[in-house]
């Protein structure tokens, strides 16, 4: 079996994260950046039926800038057999739709029998890359899987629901993502950082998955306007003079917080 699993660079949530005003993306030289934990953990997932399935492969797959080498090298060295990086200039500050467009061509040109992915990145948070890329391959999808069983033919899971839970299945080819409830990843010993520095890398560009170039012909979300969050103003203090609790009932009521 192929398995390609969505990996992907983001700013470190310890670290300062800001948005470029003129821009309105991701100021990614304002802080460190790491492998997003969550596709860490989809990783695990395909590792873990791979060390019970002799033959598998596991590729893991990333639309980021040139700069984000150091991160997929992270994923050989947690256990990915190989990678491939889609990196081009024309990318920069792609929306949802050309970034689905893109991965779904990369993905596409694998043949993978089963692409898993987180279900929100920490950065972006947008939730419909997996959805997106089904649509794209044709491919059935799991989303949101709390559990995860692969089987030779198909793929099946839980899925939580403001009810309980779902027990769902699909078959392959098939596109899933899980959750945090998922295990965290293996980490990377120092064999595994060695091995990562010969491992397979392929770099694409858009030409090489034959995709044009041309924004005018590539889809683009269109952002009207980007501000800096304003300070966080000081709040409101109550000295008791006796009249502490009216003084509260009132703010309260003011804020329509009773």
């Amino acid at each position: 079996m192929k398995i390609f699993v969505l990996v992907k660079e983001v700013p470190d949530t310890y670290g300062d994260r800001k948005l470029d005003l003129e821009t309105g993306l991701a100021d990614r030289g304002a802080g460190d950046v790491v492998l997003d934990e969550i596709t860490e953990r989809a990783l695990e997932v395909a590792l873990s039926y791979a060390d019970a399935n002799p033959g598998t492969e596991v590729v893991a797959l990333s639309m980021a800038p040139e700069s984000a080498t150091a991160s997929i090298r992270r994923a050989l060295a947690i256990g990915a057999g190989s990678a491939v990086h889609v990196s081009d200039e024309a990318l920069h500050g792609a929306d949802l739709g050309l970034t689905a467009a893109v991965l779904a061509a990369a993905i596409r040109r694998g043949a993978p029998d089963l692409v898993i992915t987180g279900n929100l990145s920490t950065d972006g948070s947008g939730g419909v890359i997996p959805a997106m890329l089904a649509e794209h391959l044709g491919f059935a999808q799991a989303t949101a899987l709390s559990a995860v069983t692969i089987g030779a033919d198909t793929v099946a899971g839980t899925r939580a629901t403001d009810f309980g839970s779902q027990q769902v299945s699909a078959p392959l080819p098939a596109v899933i993502s899980i959750t945090e409830a998922l295990p965290d990843a293996r980490f990377p010993n120092f064999k595994g950082i060695m091995a990562a520095k010969k491992k397979p890398l392929e770099v694409l560009s858009l030409a090489d998955l034959g995709i044009s170039t041309d924004p005018a012909e590539a889809p683009q979300a269109i952002l009207t306007a980007v501000a800096e969050k304003p300070p966080r103003a000081a709040g409101v203090k109550i000295t008791d003079e006796g009249d502490a609790a009216a003084q509260l009932v009132e703010f309260l009521a003011q804020n329509r917080l009773v």
